[in-house]
């Protein structure tokens, strides 16, 4: 009578290929939010009631915008920065990050408009989504000539704080526009040049 045999355990190889896998899936479905002008589209969740531009930059009638929500936390530089002392002007947030090519190639714009602008009532928000290191992200801000502060959110959670059925950011980058109450005004979900994004913010520097 020959032994009976014990059971076969599954190879633990097929367990780290099937997690490697995913973390795969995970990394390319990150990757692809991060698109140029024109690659993303411009859903906005139910019930928004938005108007869709030609040039992928949705707004709000001011009688339909929703409240935008707090943003606080550390900046790249450690500081602590809360989005609610900023009721009163015209902010632009822009979510970005250092390993996105369209992001790069906005930045220098977003720079230039907020210096030129600051003088009228809008100030500049950034918010560093899925970097893992710092230092990248400062190099970042130091090439492209920003000076404006940035939340630092390695995990995208900030993204997360916008309600549901707002033109809240739902990709890498984004560029939402709130008017002098604290509202959500307009976004792109594309990078931006700058005939776009004073085409964003012109309008609500008009507002009474």
């Amino acid at each position: 009578m020959s032994p009976a045999r014990a059971p076969r355990r599954r190879p633990a190889r097929a367990s780290r290929t099937a997690l490697a896998v995913s973390a795969a899936l995970a990394g390319a479905l990150a990757l692809s939010a991060c698109g140029g002008d024109g690659d993303t589209s411009s859903g906005g969740g139910g019930g928004t009631n938005f108007v869709a531009g030609k040039d992928n930059l949705d707004t709000v009638p001011a009688a339909d915008r929703a409240a935008a929500p707090k943003l606080d936390g550390k900046t790249l530089q450690g500081e602590d920065f809360d989005s609610t002392s900023l009721k009163g002007k015209v902010v632009v947030i822009n979510v970005w990050g250092s390993w996105c090519p369209p992001c790069r190639a906005e930045a220098p714009t977003f720079a230039k408009v907020s210096k030129e602008l600051k003088g009228k009532g809008v100030e500049f928000l950034g918010i560093d989504a899925r970097d893992p290191q710092k230092d990248q992200a400062l190099a970042f801000e130091k090439d492209a000539g920003i000076e404006y502060p940035s939340l630092y959110d390695p995990d995208g959670k900030l993204m997360l704080r916008f309600p549901k059925g707002s033109l809240n950011p739902q990709a890498i980058p984004s560029t939402i526009v709130l008017d002098k109450d604290g509202r959500i005004a307009g976004r792109s979900l594309a990078a931006l040049s700058e005939k776009k994004l004073r085409k964003l913010i012109d309008p609500l520097i008009a507002e009474k």
